[in-house]
């Protein structure tokens, strides 16, 4: 190999030579008047000659990298994988692609020769580094198919680790989308017998069942004296071409679409603009067009409905000034909707949807866009969307309601308790104050349910939610939680808070009365108070705490209200308050006194 770059050397100075006399030459014939075009010929073929026998050398020294390249490979591949599969790796095919390498005794021994230079320990972390810096995916299969090297980067690619797919029987299924398969076979059966190398993309499967896109080159390897003849593929990971093709297709076919659209409106432009009008006319979106200049250029039945004009009402070319005195006197507040139109059309507030409440309780939405022209130089107008939601709103006010209140009695049900609870215990937390919590349940209502029915014992429950109701504070969120349990959360308490909220819905239980088949009842409450965070840390631990003490309340004799224990002073208050609250006499089960 030397020896051709010494005589690509000889051959470029021999050139230099012959272009230097025929310089001198054009020197003497023209007078010198072309001496410097022929010194430029002469300084152009010496930096060719350079470049040649520098690139003589580059190419040798390259020739050695791409030995120690399959060094590097046989190595790795004998450390990871096992001696066999590294010889096999090494030996089936030349490392610098045949003649070259056979000059200097065979691949082995240029191999060897580019290692020598490293210690073993060094040598093997520089293998390893070359083998791993792969950054597409190579493999290399025999002639039948069999696979017998790939890249450590195929586990980064497809979460595959070269092991398993040196093991796997069928590889290129293991690899390969089904889709894929059968295409990517023929080729590589093409490659093997000879007929030239293919470079077609195909789909790798990912270990955790995704999809990659690659660009592959498949080449026949000739393997040299005494080597096999082998195949090797080359990819490259294309996905976010891929991606980006697809997403490009889709956008011209949406464009292609939409020119054919445009188009064929053109071409029918009287008939398609009856249609429109037609189509327009039936949707219930109302449907307002203003050109630059505020004037009414379009609009369609619907709008008409939505604002209260006649259905045979001529607005074209009406100001909006005029449109705006027309309706305001329909708005709860007109000031305020005429100062957000004038926000959208100051581009303060563009594209923004907004609402509109009417005095006959409608509630329309309005959306706006700017019209732009041909040239998109300047807006040629505006379009106005309205839409009556005022059906929609109603039934997801309804469905928020049958989720979160009690049918019968309408108050908040256990589901919107538990979202209130932690809403305002993360809110106590923050503010740092204390939060109160009453549970209880009728002393008596089960008597009353089966005795006289359950029209009775919803009587009993709707007039309870009444009274109980009337003693509730704003600020304090009443809740059933089903059955006769009921419960009250009271926010940011004062000291003597609870004991005076406990006091009126246990007088105001004892107060209601009932007749039912002609013979009287009444009924009593029993009540547990809990606060936080004097009794509990959480929500489950505050629901528990009360529910303990309502149930203490029940065994000290009904009729009562009882704290929840955390402290002594706390205990003995409650024990105070609650036998104050016991009236002497008083028979929950028959609602009368002794």
């Amino acid at each position: 190999m030397m020896g051709r770059h010494a005589f690509r050397a000889v051959l470029y100075g021999a050139l230099v030579a012959a272009a230097a006399a025929l310089a001198v030459a054009v020197h003497v014939l023209s007078g010198g008047r072309l001496a410097a075009t022929m010194i430029l010929v002469v300084v152009a073929g010496a930096a060719a000659s350079l470049a040649a026998w520098r690139s003589g050398k580059a190419e040798q020294q390259l020739v050695g990298d791409d030995d120690a390249m399959a060094a590097a490979t046989s190595l790795h591949h004998q450390e990871r994988y096992g001696t066999g599969v590294a010889s096999v790796a090494a030996k089936s095919w030349p490392a610098s692609g045949g003649s070259d390498c056979a000059e200097a005794e065979g691949c082995d021994v240029a191999v060897d020769g580019a290692l020598d230079r490293f210690e073993p320990g060094e040598r093997l972390q520089r293998l390893r580094q070359i083998a791993d810096g792969v950054h597409g995916l190579e493999a290399v299969f025999d002639l039948d198919g069999r696979l017998l090297w790939i890249s450590p980067s195929v586990e980064r690619l497809t979460d595959h680790v070269p092991r398993d797919c040196l093991a796997a029987a069928d590889p290129l299924a293991l690899l390969v989308h089904d889709s894929d398969l059968a295409y990517c076979r023929r080729m590589m059966t093409r490659v093997a017998a000879g007929e030239g190398g293919e470079d077609f993309e195909m789909r790798l499967l990912r270990g955790d069942g995704g999809l990659l896109w690659v660009a592959t080159h498949w080449r026949r390897v000739e393997g040299g004296v005494g080597r096999p003849d082998a195949v090797r593929l080359s990819a490259e990971d294309v996905q976010a071409r891929k991606e980006t093709e697809f997403k490009l297709l889709e956008t011209v076919a949406e464009l292609r679409r939409a020119q054919a659209l445009r188009e064929h409106y053109l071409s029918r432009s009287n008939d398609e603009r009856m249609r429109l009008t037609a189509l327009l006319n039936v949707i219930r979106l109302g449907i307002l067009f203003m050109d630059r200049d505020q004037r009414v250029l379009y609009y369609n039945r619907a709008m008409l409905d939505i604002w209260g004009f006649a259905p045979d009402e001529n607005l074209i070319g009406v100001r909006d000034v005029v449109l705006q005195s027309r309706v305001a006197h329909l708005l709860v507040e007109p000031e305020a909707y005429f100062r957000r139109i004038q926000e959208v059309l100051d581009e303060r507030d563009a594209g923004a949807i907004g609402e509109i409440r009417f005095k006959d309780g409608r509630l329309v939405t309005d959306a706006s866009a700017l019209v732009e022209d041909g040239e998109g130089r300047r807006g040629i107008g505006r379009v106005w969307i309205y839409e009556d939601i005022t059906e929609q709103r109603r039934i997801a006010d309804k469905l928020v309601q049958l989720a979160e209140r009690d049918p019968l009695t309408n108050l908040f049900n256990r589901r919107r308790f538990h979202l209130e609870l932690e809403r305002v215990l993360a809110d106590a937390m923050r503010r740092g104050y204390e939060v109160g919590l009453i549970m209880f349940d009728l002393d008596g209502f089960k008597p009353i349910n089966d005795e006289f029915g359950h029209q009775a014992g919803d009587e009993v429950l709707v007039s309870l939610s009444r009274k109980v109701g009337s003693v509730i504070r704003r600020n304090e969120t009443f809740f059933r939680l089903g059955g006769d349990e009921f419960a009250v959360l009271v926010p940011d308490i004062r000291d003597d808070a609870l004991p005076e909220l406990a006091r009126r819905i246990v007088e105001g239980v004892a107060s209601l009365a009932f007749v039912f088949a002609g013979r009287h009842a009444r009924l009593t409450a029993s009540l547990g108070i809990a606060q936080f965070p004097r009794h509990a840390v959480d929500g489950d631990t505050l629901v528990a705490a009360a529910d303990q003490a309502m149930y203490a309340a029940k065994a000290a004799g009904r009729n009562r209200w009882v704290l929840a224990t955390g402290c002594p002073d706390a205990k003995s208050a409650g024990e105070a308050e609650s036998a104050r609250m016991n009236p002497p006499g008083f028979s929950a089960r028959r609602g009368e006194e002794d």
